[in-house]
């Protein structure tokens, strides 16, 4: 790789690899473009606790109420939006099916037709509307990730669509962009190259050997590090075992999953929920950092989910769980679920802010990522004054750091307001009304 050829972004390739590097400081030229903002969305399922989840005051964010306990250390990173409804989730006319109509409106503000057939209609989300502006700019147009398998048809929920329930994002009002559970599949998606033949054979073969990514990028690897000023190299060096730890946390989930007693469940889904999590949360992190995409969702779990969470006290299924009518003992048990996903979302939050960018900021300033789900209250299936969470975006002009409440209008104004930041130029995101540019 010649100093000519070498740009901001660089890519490294070898038998069945496509690596993308970050950023460096020691290739910086006057007249680059600015540090790219990316957008992550994230879901929630059955809603929260919601005197455990909001703070009760608007303003700075001080004292985190109970169920956000384990985002204190960043609480200087993001803001907490109140007053965000998705009125197009309710009923309307179409009966039962909150929990089908909450993941298909998160991201699209429109009223999900109700069908269980082939003729789905909703609408285009907002991270596919950001993509089709800023997604040529990347080698992934957007990134699409899940914990739960894929169900693209079927009956679900009440007369829904499993489509409706299991995607979050929305190419088109009748195509889902369905999600990826699977880290391997995702790990060769973000740093091999499936796009020909050629590169699928090649990741057989590397796979074969038993050999990890990076030791069929090290040659050119090697000669950008010769490139490189000592900073520069070092972080090189982070980011190298940043994906051959994600990639050997990996193979061990493959190797502890018992194919014959789940012998349908693809090869590579982690046993422990939570480990899985955290590692499509590093996928993300590490396909922001290499800039391999801006746009990203991640269906931490579908609306409606009965998962259970044994190893944190509550064997109880999570949704049968949300049905509490006020009884104190479930009450305090969704309380400790919400306090996982705050947990997880933690460390999602912690990797993104040791990431360094090419300019010594780190990488949650330049990113904006949703936190949050389509209930509130998950006894009565309300989809008013949702719970919401917005981190990152310091760099570019987010003010993090406080509890702002929007007083009763659509999450979909807060989503034009996000594309407004991106540089995406769009005049309605579903039942939007305006644009909150206090953000």
């Amino acid at each position: 790789m010649s100093s000519s050829k070498i740009s901001r972004r660089s890519l490294l390739r070898g038998l069945g690899v496509s690596l993308a590097v970050p950023s460096f400081e020691s290739f910086a030229r006057p007249g680059l473009p600015v540090i790219p903002l990316r957008m992550g969305f994230t879901y929630i399922p059955n809603g929260v606790i919601m005197k455990e989840w909001r703070p009760l005051e608007t303003g700075p964010l001080k004292i985190l109420p109970n169920s956000l306990k384990p985002l204190q250390n960043h609480s200087a990173d993001f803001q907490v939006a109140s007053g965000l409804n998705h009125t197009k989730a309710y009923a309307n006319g179409d009966g039962g099916g909150d929990h089908a109509r909450a993941n298909a409106t998160f991201l699209t503000g429109c009223q999900a037709r109700k069908t269980a057939g082939k003729d789905i209609k909703v609408g285009v989300s907002v991270d596919q509307i950001a993509a089709d502006t800023i997604g040529d700019r990347t080698k992934i147009r957007s990134l699409e990730l899940s914990c739960d398998g894929v169900r693209k048809s079927g009956k679900c929920d009440s007369g829904y669509s499993c489509a409706y329930q299991y995607n979050l994002s929305w190419r088109t009002e009748s195509m889902p962009m369905v999600p990826e559970s699977n880290p391997r599949l995702v790990f060769e998606r973000l740093f091999g190259n499936s796009s020909s033949s050629t590169d699928q054979k090649g990741q057989m073969e590397r796979r074969m050997l038993n050999k990890s990514i990076l030791d069929f990028a090290l040659e050119g690897a090697n000669d950008l590090s010769k490139r490189l000023g000592k900073l520069d190299q070092e972080k090189l060096d982070q980011y190298f075992t940043s994906i051959r730890e994600l990639e050997t946390r990996i193979e061990r989930e493959e190797k502890n999953w018992d194919t014959t007693q789940f012998p349908k469940r693809p090869q590579g889904i982690p046993e422990n929920y939570r480990e899985h999590l955290r590692i499509m949360f590093d996928m993300m992190a590490l396909a922001f950092q290499s800039d391999s995409t801006r746009v990203s969702s991640f269906l931490m779990a579908h609306d409606g989910s009965n998962r259970s969470f044994h190893d944190i006290g509550v064997p109880e299924g999570h949704h049968s769980l949300s049905h509490h009518r006020n009884d104190p003992s479930k009450i305090k048990k969704l309380a400790r679920i919400d306090q996982f996903y705050s947990e997880q979302f933690a460390y999602f939050v912690d990797k993104l802010s040791t990431i360094k960018e090419i300019d010594g900021s780190r990488l949650i300033d330049h990113c904006m990522i949703i936190f949050g789900g389509g209930i509130s209250d998950g006894n009565r299936h309300r989809h008013s004054d949702l719970p919401v969470l917005l981190a990152g975006g310091a760099s570019h002009g987010l003010t993090t750091g406080r509890h702002i409440d929007f007083e009763n209008v659509p999450m979909t104004n807060l989503y034009l307001g996000l594309l407004d930041r991106a540089g995406v130029q769009a005049s309605q995101v579903g039942d939007s009304t305006g644009k909150i540019t206090d953000i």
